[in-house]
């Protein structure tokens, strides 16, 4: 259950609110964008996430008698604004990218249509869900790449906040990981988990072969066990005398990991477990998995790195309102930014996608109305959202499938971990550039 949202908001989305209900102006047509300037630095693609968290929230986006009255002694708003609050929920339209799929600097992946205040007031918790989700799926998916076909265990959960701890497993599974050591994650979204134990577990044992023999027997033979916690090779050795060669795998958790591996994977086979698996973790990224390509571990657990975004924790997307009408019942008027380096495009945009004969993408494009709609493109957006309902709702697996279905329309040089800038960036398809 979705609890009340509308307190996930800054002051200052309701000081205009407040002003807006005193002007009159609050329930003029409103359109506005959310998009991202530019990507991390030396990204080529962003991977959009978290939709399917944010929808509930909008739909949940309320205001009990309890909070109004704070609001009003806290001298946020006035009366007549806290009446319109005590009724308020948004009762607008939202088209978005589906989640899960690939956007580029001046991609609009979430637009928000309604009145200026019903809209206005979303600003925070729509930022606060897709800069957090889409940067961590985004990490996730190089991470994946970098893999080459190698599971991916998410294991950040002990690295941010307890909330956001979910948020990541979610995010992760979405851009193929495989698994998650959270088993909230598990239990709200169907995640598969895993994890058997940690250096405690053979601490607490007055030996490791006590300690191992001790799992086994709870777990079965199949059981991962950590073999890094006095001697690897010693470890490997009690391991196997204590499993058997039906032994599930090890996981080394330090160390020069291709090296450890490579003598790990010797040390197996002639101890006669060559199906045994190496797991390897410790402070993995994109870059690290890239260069343990050539070692011989069959999977890897990646905490610190993907909770929060491998060094960009934020997808840096920006919420601003593109048009808005002069009166109730008023046309749209396109509306933007001139500041320096901050300069926006105004009016409501359909995003559109072209791919070549192979079904890669080789084109994003955007029309504002009036412009011709490019010839062979198809739609990027859709509907999620109508009359304040949600319309559009995935689930887990079909939004990894379109995960894994976006990035293949990609050519390698974009999924290339090298820094490189982005693969596409997105243009109007004006009549100037038709003619």
């Amino acid at each position: 259950m979705t609890h009340r949202s509308g307190l996930l908001t800054d002051r200052y989305e309701l000081t205009m609110l407040d002003s807006w209900v005193e002007d009159g102006s609050v329930g003029h047509p409103a359109v506005f964008e959310c998009f991202a300037r530019r990507l991390p630095e030396g990204r080529r693609y962003g991977v959009l996430a978290g939709l399917g968290r944010l929808l509930p929230l909008v739909e949940a986006f309320t205001f009990d008698a309890d909070e109004v009255t704070w609001l009003v002694e806290q001298g946020v708003v006035g009366e007549r604004t806290a009446a319109y609050l005590q009724d308020f929920r948004f009762r607008g339209d939202i088209e978005a990218y589906p989640e899960g799929d690939l956007y580029f600097p001046g991609s609009p992946v979430l637009t928000v249509r309604g009145t200026l205040g019903e809209c206005v007031v979303l600003e925070t918790i729509v930022l606060s869900v897709l800069n957090h989700d889409t940067a961590i799926a985004s990490a996730a998916a190089r991470m994946v790449t970098a893999a080459a076909g190698r599971p991916l265990i998410e294991m950040g959960g002990r690295r941010t906040h307890e909330q956001a701890a979910v948020a990541t497993a979610r995010a992760a599974y979405l851009a193929g990981f495989g698994s998650t050591s959270n088993l909230r994650a598990g239990l709200d979204y169907g995640i598969p988990t895993v994890g058997t134990a940690a250096h405690a577990f053979t601490l607490a044992h007055r030996s490791e072969e006590e300690a191992f023999r001790s799992q086994v027997e709870a777990q079965g033979p199949g059981t991962t066990l950590l073999v890094d916690t006095y001697d690897i090779a010693e470890g490997i050795r009690t391991a196997v005398r204590v499993a058997g060669p039906a032994l599930g795998a090890v996981r080394i958790d330090s160390g020069d990991l291709a090296e450890e591996a490579v003598k790990a994977r010797a040390l197996l086979d002639d101890l006669g477990a060559p199906d045994t698996r190496i797991v390897a973790t410790s402070d993995l990224d994109e870059f690290v998995i890239s260069a343990l390509a050539d070692a011989p571990i069959d999977g890897y657990g990646v905490g610190t790195r993907v909770a929060t975004g491998s060094g960009h924790p934020t997808a840096s997307m920006v919420y601003k309102l593109v048009a808005v009408a002069d009166s109730a019942d008023g046309p749209l008027r396109p509306v933007s930014k001139k500041s320096k380096d901050k300069v926006s495009v105004g009016g409501h945009k359909t995003a559109w996608r072209e791919y070549d004969d192979a079904g890669l993408l080789v084109r994003e494009t955007f029309t504002i109305p009036g412009d011709p709609a490019p010839a062979g493109a198809y739609p990027a957006q859709v509907p999620v959202m109508k009359d304040g309902v949600a319309v559009h709702a995935p689930s887990t697996e079909e939004i990894r499938a379109h995960t894994a279905a976006a990035l293949r329309r990609l050519p390698p040089e974009a999924l290339a971990v090298a820094a490189g800038p982005p693969y596409l960036t997105v243009t109007r398809n004006s009549e100037e550039e038709t003619a």
